[in-house]
């Protein structure tokens, strides 16, 4: 089943739609998250970081804690269910993490070919690096995850929107 990918203004809307088996949420730290009832009891991550790629002053970066949290999550994930990610915008920590996701559950699929994917189905994109750093060092890929993002982003335009579009990252 497909990866869905959407910001937090579409998170109801795709949980009363699509009805995934789990869904994982990225929010700044003080953030409100969705409140998807009962049924997602033990089936809803909520992880609290910035979206930046390094701290700095009041802003915390994704710790390897927080990629190993997300991971295990993913370990626990039935791929004959859709999983929903969504971050504020939709633009950069739930791209990092349907990205990680993707490479977790297709792990014979080059890194590369899943991040043409990615930016195939996602245009406005921008994983967060530092996500995708600590995925690839997790998931021993041996720097080959942070070079497809790179590839794959480079010469991208600056974003002059808030929030990306939702969007299904296939799996195999």
């Amino acid at each position: 089943m497909p990866i869905l990918v959407c910001p937090l203004s579409r998170v109801a809307e795709l949980v009363s739609s699509r009805r995934p088996g789990r869904v994982i949420s990225l929010l700044d730290p003080g953030s409100t998250f969705p409140d998807l009832g009962e049924t997602y009891a033990g089936r809803h991550l909520r992880l609290t970081f910035h979206d930046v790629h390094v701290s700095a002053g009041r802003e915390t970066a994704p710790s390897r804690d927080d990629v190993v949290q997300l991971i295990e999550f993913l370990k626990r994930w039935d791929r004959r269910e859709s999983i929903l990610i969504h971050c504020r915008a939709g633009i950069s920590r739930s791209t990092a993490a349907g990205f990680i996701a993707a490479c977790l559950s297709q792990p014979h699929v080059p890194e590369l070919t899943l991040a043409r994917t990615l930016r195939r189905v996602a245009p406005s994109a921008r994983p967060n690096q530092a996500m995708i750093q600590w995925g690839d060092d997790v998931l021993g890929r041996e720097g080959r995850m942070s070079r497809a993002i790179r590839i794959t982003s480079a010469d991208l335009p600056w974003l002059t929107l808030d929030e990306g579009e939702p969007f299904e990252l296939p799996t195999a």
